[in-house]
């Protein structure tokens, strides 16, 4: 019995090492995956430049090879104290989180509105609302910057975050009713027959259903919020009140840059981004790919 046991396991593996040299080789694997490298190589290579930027001498950014001649951390010193950083990063976390809350509060409830009630001219309001996205916010800061001047919420973080969560609202908005839309009507009928109320069939039933749109854009508006720089720089005049962005382009001088203490500066800011992509990815993943297969 242990004879024949032994043979059959050598026919096993002779018959799996002819299957792998009888298997083709995956051309058009290999050709994506290489093509997908190329992609994310180019792709991370500003990166790089900024952060081995930061840590090599200011006379050696364009003269000198790729990869720093000596490593010094005192650009980031230099970043951190000349541009009051602490301060300013601070008004930057502030002013995003609270325009992440308003957008997507405001965004999942219109989204689920659209989506899955019934109200007249629904679809005139949402064509009117999705027809604002085609003006350029280069066109809109002086009527913008009348309107704050009339509410007297010029030179404030709150007109600053007023400002973002409506300009920033229906494009989010449109992504969450396509979020909803994929959720089953089913759904929120049985809801309502077990008499539901429509606020609540909201918060606990479709509203956890739509996470991966919630992820998707938390991270879309914590990005262009964090990022954000024209806005920021016309509506608030007070140097105490700018976020970040505004802060660090004053590093870039007229005539000479420290270019080592403002890719330090750079290199600092992106880190609340990254981490919030690295929290959220997974969520993000799933909700850029939903609607790719149909149930």
């Amino acid at each position: 019995m242990t004879a024949v046991a032994t043979r059959d396991e050598s026919a096993a593996r002779l018959g799996a090492k002819d299957d792998r040299r009888r298997r083709p080789f995956p051309v058009g694997r290999s050709f994506v995956t290489f093509i997908l490298l190329a992609i994310a190589a180019f792709t991370i290579f500003p990166l790089i430049w900024l952060v081995l930027t930061s840590i090599r001498p200011a006379n050696t950014v364009f003269s000198g090879g790729f990869w720093p001649s000596s490593v010094s951390f005192s650009a980031y010193v230099r970043a951190w104290n000349s541009t009051d950083f602490g301060l300013h990063f601070a008004n930057s976390l502030w002013i995003t989180l609270a325009t992440v809350l308003g957008v997507v509060i405001f965004a999942s409830l219109a989204g689920y509105a659209f989506a899955k009630l019934r109200f007249p001219f629904k679809n005139v309001v949402y064509v009117l609302l999705l027809a604002t996205l085609m003006m350029p916010s280069t066109s809109l800061i002086i009527p913008l910057y009348l309107q704050l001047k009339s509410f007297g919420l010029l030179n404030t973080q709150a007109g600053l975050i007023v400002l973002y969560v409506s300009s920033s609202a229906p494009f989010s908005m449109f992504l969450m009713r396509a979020f909803f839309e994929t959720l089953p009507d089913e759904l929120v009928q049985a809801a309502r027959i077990d008499g539901a109320g429509e606020f609540q069939i909201f918060w606990r039933i479709v509203l956890p259903l739509a996470r991966p749109g919630l992820a998707t854009v938390i991270i879309f508006q914590f990005l262009a919020t964090w990022n954000e720089f024209i806005y920021a720089n016309t509506v608030l005049q007070n140097t105490n009140e700018l976020p970040l962005q505004p802060v660090l382009f004053g590093l870039v001088g007229q005539y000479q840059t420290d270019w080592p203490t403002l890719c330090a500066g750079l290199a600092m800011s992106i880190v609340p981004v990254v981490l919030v992509y690295v929290w959220m990815q997974r969520q993000f993943v799933a909700g850029m790919t939903l609607g790719a297969v149909k149930s």
